[in-house]
């Protein structure tokens, strides 16, 4: 049997380097394996229709309404229906392109009432911006938004909880068909 001498100061050192190593063994893992297991409370970005291959058209409406007729008149061409989702602001400005849009079957769903950065206002603020466009909406079509799309895509965990709070589904989408982003073809 051989025992190990050693003397006070460097008893001293290897019983702090072995606490450090636990705490960064140990202690350290305890603590990312708490921040990673944290669920983030995520807005809908696909539904799973089983063997059934779908997909979902919606639109921002935040600008401009010249070209909602002949949008309209295209969708009907080929028999889609998409959601729109429109900012309050929006519904005060064109009332009768929102009309049109649900008379032709559309989806007419919220996009907040001003179009703010989400997270950066208070969750009054958010019920504020959700329940207005609601109102609005309803006014014109007749039925209550359930499906909310945050301006700019902006969200945090409060964001959806508060959209859950009002009733509704956060809503984000997975493909971005902007011309300069995407080519579009016509397929025979």
């Amino acid at each position: 049997m051989k025992i190990w001498l050693i003397s006070k100061k460097t008893g001293v050192f290897c019983i702090v380097l072995f606490l450090a190593l636990v705490s960064v063994l140990f202690l350290g893992r305890n603590q990312s394996i708490t921040v990673s297991t944290k669920e983030r409370d995520l807005p809908i970005y696909c539904v799973d229709k089983g063997e059934e291959k779908l997909i979902s058209i919606s639109f921002d409406a935040a600008w401009g309404a010249e070209d909602t007729m002949q949008l309209i008149e295209i969708l009907k061409k080929y028999d889609v229906k998409a959601t729109f989702f429109v900012v309050g602001s929006w519904v005060d400005e064109f009332p009768d392109a929102v009309k049109a849009l649900s008379d032709a079957g559309h989806e007419i769903m919220n996009h907040s009432n001003s179009h703010p950065h989400m997270t950066q206002i208070s969750k009054e603020k958010m019920k504020e911006e959700i329940e207005k466009c609601n109102e609005k909406i309803a006014a014109i079509t007749g039925k209550t938004p359930h499906l909310f799309r945050a301006p700019y895509g902006d969200y945090n965990d409060e964001v959806v909880q508060t959209v859950r709070d009002c009733g509704s589904y956060t809503i984000q989408w997975s493909i971005e068909s902007y011309e300069t982003k995407v080519k579009v073809r016509k397929i025979a």
